[in-house]
């Protein structure tokens, strides 16, 4: 795999970016876009897409701890495709199970002045956390 990976962690609020560098094989959190509606939301990626000359996208799939799939993944899903039909470049699912979970225990152990921007990272540290899995996976096979 050459050329950047775009990591998305889909929420209700914000959608967390992460981005790998040209070899794919680091992750980094590259903030967070606003949700505004789905049309919106996929002109807004499409863009950073070509801005960051990305080559393809991760999106997180929700499953519950059991591994069974719930609304969110079928949400997921639909977005995913959404999304892949929007920028005509191949779009994975990754299970993110956890990866919030991981991001907020890594905010409380942070220091202060980064714990009061929490919301605003928690997002972008989950997709770089899936973004990463997926990458050292992707290596692995």
């Amino acid at each position: 795999m050459t050329g950047p990976v775009l990591g998305l962690d889909l929420g209700a609020r914000r959608i967390g970016l992460a981005l790998s560098d040209e070899t794919a094989r680091i992750a980094f959190p590259v903030g967070h876009l606003e949700r505004s509606g789905l049309e919106k939301d996929l002109a807004a990626l499409r863009e950073l897409v070509r801005e960051r000359s990305v080559r393809r996208v991760v999106v997180g799939l929700p499953r519950l701890l059991s591994g069974r799939e719930g609304v969110g993944a079928e949400a997921a899903r639909k977005f995913a495709a959404a999304l892949a039909e929007t920028i005509a470049l191949p779009v994975d699912l990754e299970d993110e199970r956890l990866t919030t979970v991981e991001a907020e225990r890594a905010l409380r152990e942070a220091p202060a002045s980064r714990r009061r921007r929490r919301k605003e990272i928690v997002d972008s540290m989950a997709a770089t956390l899936l973004l990463r899995t997926y990458l050292e996976r992707a290596v692995a096979d």
